[in-house]
């Protein structure tokens, strides 16, 4: 059987570690580093080896989803967004700009994280957007200062090393 390497990028922390989807008839067998990404150089984390996981679990929604009469129901995207649009604005009008607010993940790129932000700005004439960074490692940097004095990993990150 004839596999395909399907170049991306980890979907995790937010470091930018190239890997390959590998593909065997249509669907993703496993995960491989990307030997050449200038970020990781062929090495990937525990995460980034598995994470092909979520795609393959039986319970990854497969579409979207709006409780009708107490039931979920899949819907096509237009009326999940319009729902939501609808909620946001009512929301809005009834508690004022500061009852909504947004928020991003590492797991975004650069420029979804500067669309979600326009959109706060712009569409709740207010600056309400955080970043998952806050509540999910904050813990590590209080844990890391109060250890060794810095809330910054303190070991090195180790390259390959090539022939001169």
């Amino acid at each position: 059987m004839e596999l395909t390497h399907v170049p991306t990028m980890c979907p995790y922390c937010g470091v930018g570690c190239g890997l390959n989807f590998v593909v065997k008839k249509g669907q993703l067998v496993g995960i491989e580093p990307w030997k050449r990404h200038p970020v990781n150089e062929g090495k990937l984390c525990p995460k980034g080896f598995e994470c092909d996981q979520f795609v393959r679990s039986a319970d990854r929604l497969t579409t979207h989803l709006i409780k009708k009469d107490g039931k979920f129901v899949g819907v096509l995207w237009e009326e999940a967004l319009d729902l939501v649009a609808s909620k946001l604005k009512a929301t809005r009008e009834t508690y004022g700009p500061n009852s909504v607010a947004f928020q991003v993940s590492c797991r975004i790129s650069n420029e979804e994280t500067y669309l979600t932000s326009k959109l706060a700005r712009v569409g709740s004439n207010k600056n309400n957007i955080d970043n998952c960074a806050r509540m999910y490692h904050a813990p590590s940097v209080t844990g890391l200062a109060l250890s060794f004095g810095s809330g910054a990993a303190t070991n090195p990150i180790l390259r390959k090393r090539t022939a001169r």
